[in-house]
């Protein structure tokens, strides 16, 4: 694997530097180079927040923010509804993996094919509404890239999150992974 670079965005306490630091362990624990970090500023809960994670089979000498990335994760609902503005710099033939209803994405699905992007659409809301009756986005969305981009495997992930979280925690966690893994869809690929 040559170097993969990640931008993740979302809103403060959705989990946006939770993700990309699991994404990171699991790939070290897969024996690969990572690097993961967050860019924000004093904001409160509910601004806007970006996280990196890089990915390599070699050592990676790299230590800033991400401006090209291969794949932008937007796992906010309402930013979803307008990847275009956080989607700057994503590669030509790059990933989006967006929080939606995979129904309410046309508008979404042209852009991407318009600009030769892949587009890759998880209900991650619905589904931790349905699995915990809370609003939890960052696992399952790192699940679904993992299905939609194979960085790492679920077994893998599994074992991360048993390294982080025990109990309910965990048992949620495991059930949200799985589920958005299962529904991920790639609707522009």
């Amino acid at each position: 694997m040559s170097l993969i670079e990640i931008r993740w965005h979302g809103r403060g306490g959705q989990g946006v530097v939770t993700g990309s630091n699991l994404l990171a362990r699991a790939a070290i624990q897969e024996g690969k180079y990572a690097q993961h970090f967050p860019e924000f500023g004093p904001e409160r809960a509910g601004a806007p927040v970006r996280s990196y994670t890089r990915i390599s089979d070699e050592p990676i000498d790299i230590h800033c923010g991400i401006y090209e990335p291969d794949i932008v994760i937007i796992i906010d609902p309402v930013m979803s509804k307008t990847p275009e503005q956080y989607c700057y710099g994503l590669k030509r033939g790059g990933d989006l993996l967006i929080n939606r209803p995979s129904e309410e994405v046309d508008r979404i699905v042209e852009w991407a094919k318009k600009n030769g992007y892949k587009l890759h659409v998880v209900d991650a809301r619905k589904i931790s509404l349905e699995e915990v009756n809370r609003e939890i986005y960052n696992v399952p969305m790192l699940a679904a890239l993992l299905r939609g981009r194979g960085l790492c495997s679920m077994k893998t992930l599994e074992d991360v999150l048993a390294k982080r979280f025990s109990g309910n925690v965990l048992e949620m966690n495991l059930r949200l992974s799985k589920r958005a893994y299962e529904e991920v869809k790639t609707v522009v690929g």
